[in-house]
């Protein structure tokens, strides 16, 4: 894979950047989330510090494997052109390097000190984003968030086996809730992002399909999404508050949704993007707190 040539030494910065820190952080909240949902009480230390610290590590690596392979593309598009690898601040080798010691790392700390269901579901999680969909489904489909989103949901259930060594209904319930909120979320940036999808040939949805499709996709989605958030209060996994929440949260990405459907904001792309990630960290928060005010008897 040809790079640009370099713009100078990396840095720290540089390596941090090739862990997606701030995708990271929402993943390790899920998983934080994911852990204290499995207990009536507290989480212990152990688990709750080696526990996300592996799991960061191997979504550290994984978005460093994105950065390798999807280098040529992030060269053409403004949101991604300076990113380190593509810009030759890190090879390629010390790219993959750097990759591999980060996921051998968490995959030792989360076997040694967690339980090896952890570790290899965090493992087929890993494979199924940076290979998976980075290399195959990402150029193959336009359903490739759909179905690549399944590995970027997989943080709060790898929280719960972390914690209990066991997979749970509600922890599933969980992954769903993110599984289904990943389309609206990436979606709504994809239609902002358009035409440097279609410069590059990834065939995003608004690429293949056009964007007033993708719009209608994103409501449909998006009610999805919000009958299953109800879910957890069905199931007496969650109380009142979490309910109320919920339905408050929901009806906000709903009004994106149908902003977005309607066209009369040509920032409602971009707004609806902001909102979903304010959305699924509130959603968790409210979630959490509702856990330990209106704690329920797990089955």
């Amino acid at each position: 894979m040809a790079q640009a040539h370099s713009t100078g030494a990396a840095s720290w910065r540089d390596y941090k950047e090739l862990t997606k820190p701030n995708v990271v952080l929402l993943m390790i909240l899920t998983s934080v989330i994911g852990m204290f949902m499995a207990v009536p009480g507290m989480v212990p230390l152990r688990v709750l510090i080696l526990g996300n610290l592996g799991i960061a590590l191997c979504a550290g690596a994984a978005a460093a494997v994105n950065h390798l392979v999807d280098q040529r593309v992030d060269l053409q598009m403004a949101r991604t052109e300076n990113r380190p690898v593509a810009r030759g601040r890190v090879g390629n080798v010390q790219a993959a390097v750097f990759a591999l010691a980060l996921g051998g790392l968490g995959m030792a700390i989360l076997i040694v000190f967690i339980n090896p269901l952890t570790a290899w579901l965090t493992f087929a999680s890993l494979v199924g984003y940076a290979f998976v969909y980075t290399m195959f489904l990402k150029r193959a489909t336009p359903q490739n968030i759909v179905i690549g989103g399944l590995a970027g949901a997989a943080p709060p259930l790898l929280g719960w086996t972390a914690v209990t060594d066991e997979i749970h209904g509600h922890a599933l319930l969980l992954v769903l809730i993110i599984f289904a909120w990943t389309p609206p979320h990436f979606w709504a940036l994809a239609i902002h992002r358009r035409e440097e999808y279609a410069s590059v040939g990834i065939p995003m949805l608004p690429v293949t399909h056009g964007v007033a499709f993708t719009k209608l996709q994103i409501l449909l989605y998006t009610i999805l999404m919000f009958l299953i958030t109800l879910l957890p209060f069905a199931t007496h996994m969650s109380g009142p508050l979490y309910l109320l929440g919920a339905v408050v949260l929901g009806i906000g990405f709903l009004y994106w949704a149908v902003e977005l459907l309607r066209d009369k904001n040509p920032k409602a792309p971009m707004e609806t993007f902001k909102y979903s990630i304010i959305y699924l960290m509130a959603l968790f928060v409210v979630m959490l707190v509702d856990h330990y005010l209106f704690p329920v008897q797990l089955p």
